[in-house]
């Protein structure tokens, strides 16, 4: 290697591997800083009507400040198939709760008994008191109120339900399946690290490098949500990028460093080359997965503006980890790194060898490239088929695991006391909604219930709504309540008076037409940025074309396997789940900014090693070849570790997390074997040195040198008109 490399990837590692303790010290600093300055500051959350969109968050936002009294709505349903509500213990029980919950701390309203038809349930409705947001905080002492006087009445069923009581016990089952769903992750991901590297040691280091970076990444979200409130959603996938990410770039770095060990080379020179290589590789492959996700931005929605800054700055730190912490630690262990190693495994890993099995199919697939192609490509376009059919609404009440007790008395609830309809809030603001034209207009609407705030400036009018949830009734019931209803009661008042909609409908409804109008947007900024950072980095229009159509091809079968497992039904006991008939709406975008980034990862890192081998003066088939076999066993590796961080979200109880969970990890599966084990070589192999054409009106664009040739010339130039292919 040269003493002065090229590039900033190859000049960070060189640099680090010669000063590792401050390279060490200065990263465990950077996390244990970042990671207490965040938690004493906390995470800013948004607005609650900023998670709406449209007219949805304009009368989210004038109810915020309308001054309407705070409250939390709960409910406690005593329920028996035998007894009536007439029946001395049943009215001992109503009693009994009426007096138990008045007596609780934050509780107030405690409204009569409400008998259902049959008179073999009752519900008392009583509110929480103060900011709704908060009512989670203070609902427990109430459950276990309401426990206690099931306890005394054992021969009924006193169950308790609301928002507070929900997410209360909701997010307790959620944040032990997280805790389990953690350490297996981590598990899985050790033990295939185990059988990579065949040593402990070297396997423990992009484990706990990734660890490191999930912390400081937590610490760096917390300081800019002080700036950019972010939406809780953050964490999650912080966790879920990071650990994946994370691994996947060390994996890249200690394999080539370990393969170069193998050939002879010193540690500080087999570093050297890994820094010029795998480490080029991480760097683009990070700034491609960061230009997927500046996506994000463009949709104007918390929720997503939330997801794409954390997983930019989780990949961000993940790179500048793996380009300057990583090298240290590589020189300062040395020959340690194959400590603990095991037997037979450790010895056959540790030296530099392609992989059989994928030598096999890559031989195979480039004899007959044209059936290849012909044969998966076809496969991928039949399962992607069935996605031209999909429908998306938002996560209901319905998306969560009907075993959970606390939905079992929802349901419950709505089985004895079923709602005449669901209804649509319509927001009125006007200088005084109680003058009689506004009156006039309101009583248009045929308002089921309506609310004045106290500068009687806003009504908040309760209008039914057909159908149930956002069904197609309850839908076109919202249309026509938009464009007829309100414009004929409206209209004639000249601007007097403004009437915005929302509820579970209409914030469905306007999410859904965010997703209409943004998703072009972001499917065109991100493939565009994507195809241009390809361009620049392998000096090819042909690379990036067929990439972005490969990643395309894996991300639409995964939208087809998710349309027929959770919106036809097919599967659902193998995953126990029962199907709402549609995907979750901010899913299929999710995933297409995701896998995107992520897939882009294994094809910069198999083509920077094909560019480096036909650089060096292989044909392009034989490079193809060596490339893919070279780096199989660490595509396969960081691909079952993905796809094991991804199944895990497949085994919780929220169906929106199943979905989340297959159609990421059945993605990750699809690209690491069909995508770059079949129609990259086959693709390759039929375009021979077409692969590297770059017009002459591009010929400008420099040469980055990611295969780090480390200051060297190449043994031949690149070429830059195409060459008859060596097939």
């Amino acid at each position: 290697m040269s003493t002065k490399p090229k590039g900033l990837a190859a000049r960070a590692g060189h640099w680090s591997a010669r000063h590792r303790k401050t390279a060490i010290f200065g990263w465990l600093a950077f996390i244990v800083i970042a990671f207490m300055i965040g938690g004493a500051l906390g995470q800013q959350k948004p607005d609650a009507a900023k998670s709406f969109d449209g007219e949805s968050r304009r009368a989210e936002t004038i109810l915020e400040k309308a001054g309407f009294p705070e409250t939390s709505g709960e409910m406690v349903l005593i329920q028996s198939k035998s007894a009536s509500a007439k029946d001395p213990a049943f009215k001992a029980a109503i009693k009994d709760v009426s007096q138990t919950v008045a007596k609780q701390k934050n509780v107030a309203d405690v409204t009569p008994a409400l008998v259902s038809n049959d008179g073999h349930s009752a519900l008392v409705q009583f509110d929480i008191t103060g900011d709704p947001a908060k009512a989670i905080d203070k609902v427990e002492p109430i459950l276990n109120a309401t426990s206690g006087v099931a306890a005394r009445h054992k021969s009924l069923a006193v169950e308790q339900f609301g928002a507070a009581s929900m997410m209360h016990e909701l997010d307790k089952t959620s944040k032990k399946e997280e805790s389990a769903s953690n350490m297996r992750s981590m598990i899985v991901t050790l033990v295939i690290l185990l059988l990579t590297f065949g040593a402990l040691v070297a396997a423990s280091v992009p484990l706990i490098l990734a660890i490191t970076a999930i912390f400081g990444t937590t610490g760096v979200v917390a300081l800019a949500s002080q700036i950019m409130p972010m939406d809780d959603i953050a964490l999650p996938a912080i966790m879920l990028i990071g650990l994946a990410v994370g691994v996947d770039y060390s994996l890249f770095y200690i394999r080539r460093e370990r393969e170069e060990r193998a050939k002879g080379k010193s540690k500080l020179d087999a570093i050297d080359i890994a820094s010029a290589t795998s480490g080029r590789a991480v760097l683009i492959s990070g700034l491609t997965v960061i230009t997927a996700m500046a996506g994000m931005f463009l949709t104007g929605n918390t929720i997503f503006m939330s997801m794409g800054l954390a997983v930019i700055l989780v990949v961000a730190v993940a790179v500048i980890g793996s380009l300057t912490v990583l090298p240290a630690v590589l020189g300062a262990l040395g020959d340690k790194v194959e400590k603990g190693r095991l037997p037979f495994i450790g010895r056959r890993q540790s030296q530099a060898r392609e992989s059989r099995m994928w030598g096999w199919l890559t031989d195979r697939v480039m004899r007959h490239p044209v059936v290849a192609i012909v044969v998966a490509g076809g496969m991928l376009v039949a399962l992607a088929v069935p996605a031209l059919g999909m429908q998306t609404k938002l996560p209901g009440i319905e998306s969560y695991d009907k075993s959970e007790p606390t939905i079992q008395t929802y349901l419950k609830v709505q089985k004895a006391f079923p709602a005449e309809a669901d209804y649509a809030t319509v927001v009125v603001k006007a200088a005084d909604v109680r003058t009689p034209e506004i009156k006039h207009a309101i009583n248009q609407l045929h308002p089921a219930e309506v609310d004045i705030n106290p500068n009687h400036t806003v009504a908040r009018v309760n209008v039914g709504l057909p159908g149930s949830g956002v069904n197609d009734a309850a839908m076109d019931g919202l249309a026509h309540l938009r464009q007829d209803t309100i414009p004929a009661a409206f209209n004639r008042l000249d601007g007097k008076a403004t009437a915005d909609v929302t509820g579970i409908a209409a914030s469905t409804a306007d999410f859904n037409q965010v997703m209409k109008s943004k998703t072009p947007i972001v499917f065109a900024f991100v493939l565009g940025l994507a195809f241009l950072l390809m361009l620049a980095t392998f000096r090819s229009i042909v690379i990036p074309i067929k990439a972005i159509i490969l990643n395309l091809l894996s991300v639409g079968a995964s939208y087809g396997l998710l349309k027929l497992v959770f919106q036809d039904g097919h599967g659902e006991k193998l995953l126990g789940f029962e199907s709402n008939g549609a995907v979750t709406s901010w899913l299929p975008l999710f995933l297409f900014v995701i896998l995107f980034g992520l897939s882009m990862d294994y094809h910069v890192f198999i083509l920077s090693r094909v560019r480096e081998a036909w650089k060096s003066g292989m044909s392009s088939e034989n490079a193809v070849a060596h490339g893919i076999k070279t780096t199989a066993g660490t595509i396969t590796a960081a691909a079952i570790i993905m796809v094991a961080v991804f199944a895990e979200f497949a085994t919780t109880s929220s169906l929106d997390s199943k979905q989340m969970g297959v159609g990421l990890a059945f993605a990750i599966l699809v690209d690491a074997t069909i995508i770059r084990g079949v129609l990259l070589p086959a693709s390759m192999k039929l375009l021979g040195d077409w692969n590297w054409y770059l017009p002459r009106w591009l010929q400008w664009i420099p040469e980055l040198d990611i295969e780090g040739n480390g200051g060297e010339k190449p043994h031949r130039a690149p070429r830059l008109r195409p060459a008859p292919s060596p097939a």
